[in-house]
């Protein structure tokens, strides 16, 4: 647990949240500040800022707890799809450094867009771009 951290204050039930799932690794509760009608938080229990501090087990939990949650949220708001996304790090938008999966509810003409509107514009890569940048990934797992 992190003192300054909201979600951990959560999580120890220190800070008020609206509880939707809870196991003894993940909580799930309604985000505070919702871009729709039930758009709800996936986190671990204990403090991880970054997707890759997670233990494969724990990123496991986390999505199961995804998988689980995405149909539950969408029923209960009658929602006709969902965003489900996650900011890791800073500079892609996480507010809050502790990892946290969104499931974001989303209806026909609500005005939201695909997700590859969130980086700006698009790069102009060449074949070889991609191909170094595919070597690069395979070789940093």
């Amino acid at each position: 647990m992190s003192a300054d951290c909201p979600f951990c204050g959560i999580v120890a039930g220190e800070i008020p949240g609206r509880i939707v799932h809870e196991t003894d690794t993940v909580t799930a509760f309604l985000d505070a500040n919702p871009l729709a009608p039930g758009h709800t938080l996936v986190v671990p229990n204990d403090h991880h800022e970054r997707l890759d501090d997670l233990s494969e087990d724990l990123a496991s939990d986390v999505f199961a707890a995804l998988h689980r949650l995405t149909p539950a949220v969408e029923a209960a708001v009658d929602a006709d799809a969902t965003t489900v996304a996650f900011n890791n790090g800073s500079a892609a938008g996480q507010e809050v450094p502790h990892v946290h999966g969104h499931v974001i509810p989303r209806f026909e003409g609500d005005g939201g867009a695909p997700i590859h509107v969130v980086a700006g514009d698009r790069p102009d890569l060449a074949d070889d771009d991609l191909d170094r940048i595919a070597d690069d990934v395979r070789d940093s797992q």
